[in-house]
Order: C-alpha cells, then structure tokens, then sequence
C-alpha cells in the first residue's frame, strides 16, 4: 500500500478484460520463482508503476488469503505499507491510478481479497 504525505493510498483500477476488470486494489503482483515477496513487489511496482522502491521502504502490515475453489488456486496476498519511491507514479497496464483517503477508498468497488485487507487496516496507525 503506498501512502503519500496527505495520508492517502494509491490504488489502482483493474483494465478491461482482466478478472476483476474496473474494480479498484492496492498494486502488486504475483511472486515469481526464485523471488522473496519484497523484491516481487519491487519489481511489480516498476513494471507497474513506474516507480523505484528499496528494500528499507517496505513495511509487512498485514495478509488476506483465499482457498482453493472450483479449480482455482488458493492465493495469498501480502501487504506492504510503503511510503517512500522514487519516480511520479503511472499506468503501464491500462487502468487507472487515484490518491484515495481511507474513507474515499472504503465506497470503492475491490476484489474480495483486497475488501478483506482493507477491512483489517488500523488508519489511526498510520499517522505520519
């Protein structure tokens, strides 16, 4: 979760023709072989984002997981708070990006697993 000066995350809206198409959740990606979730997720942004994370910058705050169903894989989604980056934030995949509050990210349409994380964060801990 990437948080700015003003308190507020960035999320990102899921493209067209991707699972989950138009709903709103916290960047990320998936783990690859040989890749710890720190560096995934470093590498994820950039991709993603555009933007250089370090290793120091990342914060573990919280995990949702789902179970295997009709076929689909089990996923567990691990979530870092990260409020320092290199870099001006951007769209690669489509999409689109938005600064949210707490209370404005709340109202948006999400994926299960990202409403299950977002119902577990204590926004009053992250005070700067």
């Amino acid at each position: 979760m990437i948080i700015d000066d003003q308190n507020r995350m960035l999320l990102q809206q899921r493209p067209e023709g991707k699972a989950h198409a138009g709903l709103w959740e916290f960047p990320g990606g998936k783990v690859e072989a040989g890749e710890i979730p720190g560096d995934s997720l470093i590498r994820e942004i950039e991709e993603e984002l555009g933007i250089d994370l370090s290793e120091k910058a990342l914060h573990p705050i919280g995990f949702a997981e789902s179970a295997w169903e009709d076929g689909q894989a089990a996923i567990v989604i691990l979530l870092y708070r990260v409020d320092s980056w290199e870099g001006h934030p951007e769209p690669r995949e489509g999409g689109a990006l938005g600064w949210f509050t707490p209370e404005e990210a709340e109202a948006l349409p999400m994926p299960p697993l990202d409403i299950d994380l977002f119902s577990r964060l204590h926004f009053k801990k992250m005070e700067p």
